[in-house]
């Protein structure tokens, strides 16, 4: 090759060289995208997007802040608004991620109302169908399918364990989110249970930060023994104010999430986060594989949590039935 032909072919080469890096890195797909749509707030939701995560790594993704991560996943938190779950929803769509993971019926709800197309994993306690978001469980049709927890009658079951905390007491309260579509059903099974038990039961509403304060202040008055938290994220993100007010006024309490107990509260009974947000990450993760979620059918969770807090338990002057301690799966406050 004469010099200049070399000197020419050379510079091509070496030209390039230098843009492949670039042409190669432009032609690797983008990571696919999810986004984690909750009513709640991070502090209380730590135990659920780590097993929602670990349900995504069982499958092959591992999320940014992960080595050798291959999904990236964006956190939307309502911080105890409902209302304001159908804006985060319609931005999330706006966006096209490739799977919108939801922490709860309202934000199914707005996730669902927000997008037909963009596939929906839920995380619910309930009856998926009765709450609308599939019509059928084993093949849910549409974009939307998830994890459910509606065999275990968690909410009756809270009021039954209070009771048994609390034998001398026939009163009790129920708090309820009442912008939550669920709440009527919440209080249906709570009424009910009470019945069977022969107790009477008050229904209290709270769906902002300011009605928790007068919930509890209504408390006296009704001589409630007890109060059963129900179900919903908005509670999550007050868990550490509800904990504190029932405590003060000297109210044993019992919810659903380990939050709860953990910040103070006397018992919690319900679902296990872990397990079933496990299982929705890992419903996620096949969806990004290519699977239909019309084709997935709803999974059940059906491992449920009890947890107690002793120092609560002391500081109410409560005896924990032995039998109860036996079969929690963690006590705090030893």
């Amino acid at each position: 090759m004469k010099p200049m032909r070399r000197r020419n072919f050379i510079t091509l080469i070496g030209g390039l060289a230098a843009t492949w890096p670039w042409a190669v890195r432009a032609q690797r797909p983008a990571m696919p995208a999810i986004s984690f749509l909750s009513g709640g707030v991070p502090r209380t939701s730590a135990e659920a997007t780590q097993a929602f995560e670990k349900g995504l790594a069982q499958v092959g993704y591992n999320v940014l802040h992960a080595e050798g991560h291959n999904a990236n996943i964006g956190f939307q938190w309502a911080w105890g608004q409902n209302d304001k779950l159908p804006e985060l929803a319609a931005g999330v769509a706006q966006r096209q991620v490739a799977v919108i993971a939801t922490a709860g019926v309202p934000e199914t709800l707005a996730a669902k109302a927000a997008t037909t197309t963009i596939p929906i994993v839920f995380t619910i306690e309930g009856d998926p169908i009765a709450a609308g978001l599939v019509p059928t469980l084993d093949r849910p049709g549409g974009n939307v399918t998830g994890v459910a927890i509606s065999k275990m009658q968690a909410g009756p079951k809270r009021l039954e364990l209070l009771h048994q905390v609390i034998p001398t007491a026939s009163t009790f309260a129920l708090l309820i989110n009442p912008t939550n579509p669920a709440a009527e059903a919440q209080v249906r099974d709570a009424q009910a249970a009470a019945r069977s038990l022969g107790l009477q039961l008050h229904v209290l509403k709270a769906s902002v930060d300011g009605d928790i304060d007068a919930a509890f202040a209504a408390l006296p008055g009704l001589q409630a023994g007890g109060l059963v938290i129900g179900s919903d994220q908005s509670f999550d993100s007050w868990s550490l104010k509800i904990s504190a007010l029932a405590l003060l006024q000297s109210v044993p309490a019992i919810y659903q999430h380990r939050a709860f107990t953990a910040g103070g509260g006397l018992i919690s009974y319900g679902a296990s986060v872990a397990d079933a947000f496990r299982l929705a990450g890992a419903y996620a993760g096949r969806i990004l594989k290519g699977e239909k979620p019309a084709e997935l059918p709803v999974q059940q969770s059906t491992k449920v949590d009890l947890l107690i807090n002793l120092k609560t338990a002391r500081a109410l002057g409560i005896t924990i039935p032995p039998a109860m301690l036996g079969r929690a799966d963690e006590t705090i406050g030893r």
